[in-house]
């Protein structure tokens, strides 16, 4: 695979690839007709991604039976997922209901409620009393109960917890919520590292084994990130299975794959770094057998945006059953922010959407700790410390790709600050930001409103017209007696 990968790279062939893919799957005889019925348009979010009539998950109760998810199967791989769009304004309590009746124990968002100035994703999960919210979610329509219980923030991803409860049976449930919270709309995450380490975290929940029920997976429109993430995943566990990262065809998977929904990844650089999180991911499960740990050595170095990922990793609990488990972390990421990310900004936009600002302080001169490898054989665990200085390059890399060259140059303008002016000016100048981004919805939304105000007034003056017009065109021919 790592070869296929050298060769695709080096013919810059990425984009024929994918093209070949979709050709291929746009030649699939599946029928796409409830999702096109007049009552049901309005519950998609994107009117060219429906699910196909044979795989779409069906609600069991209430006043319809259908939501714009699809059930993907991968039968080779034991892995069942549900792929679906970001819940509207209307579909919340149909989202929630699916996670009900499928017995889902985790829900995986990988994108933001605003994208790019647009609303991607209604907000479909109460705050917390903590952060100003409220903690429960009344779900009348389909007769739920969403209760906040906790929330966790990892830096990159946040981890949430609620409680769902089936009002009529009284019956409760916990569900745990995995937000991608760094992942932008048709791009890819920051490095594989940041993406295993999400991933692994999802496995280790034991919310991917087959005892539960299929996993909720989505983006904005879920096929691309939410693709991206499914078919890793998939890979992995066949690569685990075989014990061989050669024994899987990542283009044949995928095609699989889109035999349940369509448009499965999005971009060729989706599918790109696909291949690299599983040839990444492949050398961690592989290599950490809980009784010994083989040194991750190269022969031709992975480029990952310009930096040698030569990766040693840590390994404790990384494996696919969720009992005894032994799971390999990737290298460590940037430091952490002293601020929570859910503490930060978040504006109302109407009765429930919100910004979510990622307001993550990052230095670029991060200084890394070099640790001596060790190894516990008496608990059978392999632990790898040693941080590489690809791994440097890799972290300075994501901290500039992140904010760019108005930080590097901030910086080189401002070298006699402290780390902590640094990080009160970069809070002070993304509050700004934010602010001037929500004014601006605002502003939008005021002018839509307006419009619409003077839309109705033109109407209702044509209507008062045509009525008059019509009485005195009656009036003046009306026979008199």
């Amino acid at each position: 695979m790592e070869r296929q990968f050298f060769d695709i790279d080096k013919r810059n062939a990425w984009g024929t690839i994918f093209q070949e893919i979709r050709n291929e799957s746009n030649n699939l005889p599946y029928i796409i007709k409830d999702a096109k019925k007049v009552e049901n348009k309005n519950l998609n979010r994107y009117r060219d991604v429906n699910p196909f009539d044979h795989s779409r998950v069906r609600l069991q109760r209430g006043d319809k039976d259908y939501i714009n998810a699809s059930l993907v199967t991968v039968s080779s791989a034991d892995r069942s997922y549900i792929l679906t769009q970001g819940p509207l304004p209307v579909t919340i309590g149909h989202f929630w209901l699916m996670v009900w009746e499928q017995k889902s124990k985790a829900v995986l968002m990988l994108n933001r409620i605003i994208e790019k100035n647009a609303v991607k994703c209604h907000q479909y999960w109460p705050d917390g009393n903590q952060k100003g919210g409220e903690n429960d979610l009344i779900l009348t329509d389909v007769k739920l109960k969403v209760t906040f219980l906790s929330v966790t923030d990892e830096s990159y991803y946040i981890v949430r917890k609620f409680l769902l409860t089936d009002l009529e049976s009284l019956e409760s449930r916990t569900v745990l919520q995995f937000h991608y919270i760094t992942w932008p709309d048709f791009g890819v995450p920051e490095s594989p590292a940041a993406f295993l380490n999400f991933l692994f975290a999802v496995r280790k929940s034991g919310a991917l084994n087959s005892n539960y029920g299929p996993p909720v997976v989505h983006c904005s429109a879920g096929i691309g990130r939410s693709g991206t993430f499914c078919l890793v995943d998939s890979c992995l566990v066949l690569i685990e299975k075989s014990n061989d990262p050669n024994a899987v065809d990542v283009q044949q998977q995928l095609l699989e794959m889109r035999h349940y929904r369509m448009g499965l990844i999005q971009t060729p650089d989706q599918l790109r770094f696909s291949y690299l999180a599983i040839i990444e991911g492949a050398k961690i499960v592989l290599q950490c057998d809980g009784s010994n740990v083989v040194p991750l050595v190269k022969e031709n170095p992975m480029q990952i945006n310009n930096n040698t990922c030569d990766m040693k990793i840590d390994c404790t609990n990384v494996s696919n059953s969720g009992e005894n488990e032994i799971s390999c972390s990737p290298p460590p990421l940037p430091p952490r922010s002293a601020h929570s990310i859910d503490d930060l900004k978040q504006t109302s936009l109407s009765v429930s959407e919100h910004i979510e600002y990622n307001g993550d302080a990052i230095s670029l001169n991060v200084k890394m700790p070099n640790y001596d490898q060790s190894y516990n054989q008496k608990n059978k665990n392999c632990v790898n410390d040693n941080v590489s200085l690809s791994e440097k390059s890799e972290i300075n890399n994501f901290a500039g790709n992140k904010f760019g060259s108005e930080v590097e140059n901030s910086n080189a303008a401002n070298v006699s600050e402290s780390p902590a002016d640094i990080r009160r000016r970069g809070r002070k100048e993304r509050e700004e930001k934010v602010a001037a981004m929500v004014q601006n919805i605002k502003k939008k939304q005021k002018e839509s409103e307006m419009w619409g105000k003077r839309r109705s007034f033109i109407k209702l003056s044509i209507g008062l017209v045509i009525i008059i017009g019509f009485g005195c065109y009656i009036y003046k021919n009306y026979p008199k007696n």
